[in-house]
């Protein structure tokens, strides 16, 4: 019988690994360990509960969490998240976020990458994608690395000052550490200057230009004129998206865009208090063999069936380190099927209705706040879920008195403004006792 019970090694075979390798108990494996460091007395271990007790504890636990009502984005956003999606991820065959190396018994995960990949294609107008990365985020850094591996000897990556400031300071911290120069686009009425992005592109170093689609502020970006400026100073066009919009805003392949990277956590992946997250990246075919990760591709077995492979792995694991185009060591599979998963059910008329019913319902909440006096209104722009005010009170009084009535909202922006968001999932009775508290302010 084993000392631990959970353990599948008998103590048989702990005795003929020890013999193995020539040391007669386990504690002789920590020999080289000073005595003063090792612990010789007992644990405080709880006593053993039964599996109702288990989950009493946790549910209690967990009870002591918040609630909110979420009226907030900024980059994460209180979508609906159909009930069948869980049960689906929770297959067995799809319970892992590795990669499925061995394509003789991967067909299943390998092929919903495959259709994930897809999908992501047809938001983005782009080419082709990879199978996912860790968050939006970090997808626009490895962009920002592209960019620079693209241009060979440029090593100056513009980003615009309306891209969300935990994007801007991801993709500052890669840059430091791989010494790629950071230079800030301006904005103007809470829009990516066209002539401060001219202006910066003069200097001749630019290997790449990252701009949002939806902005920090809400706001759907025109970014007429900066296809052509980018690609005429022969440098790489990134667009950070959300997903959820691109459904009905104008794609960044229809923008000029050579690559499009963004977070598909409003694609149906719940708030989690901040993850796990899954971060997406497609782009033109031109640039297929720099794009960072993993693909995966279709081709014919031997009996000519449809079948599935990973292909193009530019990666260290895979080719020299040095050469390599990242050093992602990991892939977020299951998120990806997540989100694969919600966009079938949702199709083409579901996310457009997603989106409908988010607009309408920003719209009647930005009307209803500015008539309550307690905001003036900031940019003349239009915006789809999203969008910012100046507050009249402070913005500490605001944030108190929602989450003392169990509403999250009224972020506080770094210009001083504050943001509010509505997603399909908030009603109309939720958005009138929002504004009603916010008049007692």
């Amino acid at each position: 019988m084993a000392a631990f019970p959970y353990f599948p090694q008998t103590d048989g075979d702990i005795r003929q690994m020890l013999d193995r390798i020539g040391v007669k108990s386990l504690d002789d494996l920590y020999s080289d360990v000073p005595d003063g460091f090792l612990y010789k007395g007992e644990y405080d271990l709880p006593d053993a509960m039964s599996e109702q007790q288990v989950r009493d504890f946790f549910e209690g636990m967990a009870a002591r969490n918040p609630h909110l009502t979420v009226f907030a984005g900024a980059g994460a956003y209180d979508h609906y998240t159909p009930a069948v999606i869980p049960y689906i991820t929770q297959r067995s065959e799809f319970l892992t976020a590795y990669t499925p190396y061995q394509c003789e018994i991967s067909q299943g995960t390998l092929r919903y990458i495959f259709e994930y990949q897809s999908m992501i294609c047809t938001l983005t107008g782009m080419d082709v994608s990879n199978a996912s990365m860790y968050d939006g985020p970090t997808a626009a850094a490895e962009a920002m690395r592209m960019a620079v591996s693209c241009a060979k000897k440029k090593n100056t990556v513009l980003l615009s000052d309306t891209l969300f400031p935990h994007v801007r300071n991801v993709v500052g911290t890669y840059a430091r550490y791989y010494g790629v120069k950071i230079e800030m686009i301006d904005q103007k009425d809470g829009q990516t200057s066209l002539e401060s992005l001219k202006a910066l592109m003069e200097g001749g170093d630019v290997a790449g230009v990252i701009v949002p689609s939806v902005n920090r502020f809400g706001i759907v970006e025109d970014l007429t004129g900066f296809g052509e400026t980018v690609h005429a100073a022969k440098a790489l066009f990134v667009q950070y998206c959300d997903p959820s919009a691109l459904a009905v805003v104008k794609t960044p392949a229809e923008w000029g865009a050579d690559v499009a990277v963004g977070d598909g956590q409003p694609l149906g992946i719940p708030l989690c208090y901040g993850g796990p997250y899954v971060g997406f990246m497609a782009c033109r075919k031109d640039y297929m063999r720099k794009l960072p990760g993993r693909i995966v591709g279709e081709t014919r077995d031997a009996a000519g069936r449809r079948s599935f492979v990973l292909t193009l792995q530019a990666r260290e694991q895979h080719i020299r380190r040095e050469k390599a185009t990242s050093n992602i060591c990991s892939n977020e599979s299951l998120m990806a099927l997540w989100v694969t998963v919600y966009l079938s059910l949702m199709g083409s008329q579901g996310m457009r209705k997603v989106n409908e019913e988010s607009y309408k319902g920003a719209h009647y909440l930005c009307d209803a706040l500015l008539a309550t006096g307690k905001f003036q209104k900031v940019f003349d722009a239009p915006f789809l879920k999203e969008f910012v005010l100046k507050p009249l009170v402070p913005v500490e009084q605001l944030q108190r008195k929602l989450y003392d009535a169990g509403i999250f909202g009224a972020l506080e922006t770094e210009d001083g403004f504050v943001s509010f968001c509505v997603t399909e999932k908030r009603t109309k009775a939720e958005i009138d006792r929002l504004v009603g508290i916010i008049k007692e302010c």
